[in-house]
């Protein structure tokens, strides 16, 4: 393990590269957003590549709206309608980034912020910091930390936390984008993609969720059974709660990655906006843990809200291997 100083935010905060290495698998993480830079494991023949996509340097983060390279995501990843959301009779304006809708927590979300970083164990990093009460609109004064940790077999596992002074919706997630073939190596459209997953949460014109939960039997969202993934795609999958939740299989490669996660569900990103810098359409696929989209405005969907006394703890498993 190691650290070094590679840049600054926009106010002069210093930003800390850590790297990670065990069995195999190198990952670089930045304190800018929590940032998983570059994950680098070895390939059927044994050639290592880079397969999550991102920036060479903290420029590019600071310069990037939109993408979320590898991201941690928060206080509520995915989309709030109409940037409100009505908490025990209060009702509490949000800043909107997303037409008229918050997405992934606002203007300054947990994506551009610095977080205070430490060692945790022997292959690991724990990021925390505070997000003050009313901080793009959200109530609470929030304390939160995630724990970046290589497994023995070089699994990546990424555990967060949270505490609350008040009720709040938290919804967190990483937004790493993955080629297996390598990050710049072209589309990953032809990636085999299984998720457990039997309905999705359908959305409307805005990208918001109708309500509904639709089972994805006959449709182009069953993915039950491996297949390639294409593009088009930026949906929330319900997950059947096995394990694991979602594999995904470059052919050429032979990589493979497989997700295991405590959260319901799943947000398949497959990166169609990209507007080739550095990376162009389906060049990278979002497999987003989550809780589903709009749930402070959707009481049938699980429930998002932490309240005083209450720990909201979740966690996911990225595994890596080759056949």
């Amino acid at each position: 393990m190691s650290t070094e100083r590679v840049g600054a935010a926009p106010d002069g905060t210093p930003v800390d590269r850590w790297t990670l290495e065990r069995a195999g698998t190198r990952v670089d993480l930045l304190t800018y957003g929590g940032v998983v830079q570059s994950v680098e494991i070895p390939g059927r023949d044994g050639t290592t590549a880079n397969v999550a996509l991102g920036f060479a340097d903290v420029a590019g983060y600071l310069g990037s709206r939109g993408p979320y390279f590898g991201a941690l995501v928060g206080r509520y990843a995915n989309r709030i309608a109409g940037a409100s959301f009505t908490l025990d009779g209060r009702t509490h304006r949000l800043v909107p980034n997303d037409g008229p809708n918050t997405l992934h927590g606002g203007e300054r979300g947990f994506d551009r912020r610095v977080w205070d970083a430490e060692q945790a164990g022997d292959h690991g990093v724990r990021l925390s910091r505070t997000s003050p009460d009313g901080e793009e609109g959200f109530p609470g004064r929030l304390e939160v930390s995630a724990t970046y940790a290589l497994e023995p077999d070089g699994a990546l596992t990424i555990s967060y936390r949270a505490v609350t002074d008040a009720p709040t919706p938290v919804n967190l997630t990483n937004h790493t984008y993955w080629n297996l073939g390598g990050a710049g190596s072209g589309t990953a459209a032809a990636h085999e993609l299984r998720i457990a997953a039997g309905r999705i949460t359908p959305v409307d014109a805005a990208a918001l969720p109708t309500g509904e939960l639709v089972p994805v039997d006959g449709t182009r969202f069953d993915f039950r059974k491996p297949r390639p993934v294409g593009i088009g795609y930026d949906h929330n999958f319900v997950l059947d709660g096995d394990d694991p939740a979602a594999e995904l299989y470059d052919p050429v490669s032979g990589r493979v990655l497989t997700v295991t996660t405590t959260e319901p569900g799943l947000q398949l990103y497959t990166g169609d906006h990209f507007d080739g810098r550095p990376y162009g359409p389906g060049d990278g696929i979002a497999l987003e843990t989550q809780h589903f989209p709009d749930s402070p405005n959707r009481p049938a969907f699980p429930d998002t809200v932490l309240r005083p006394g209450e720990v909201f703890r979740s966690a996911t498993t990225y595994r890596f291997g080759v056949r």
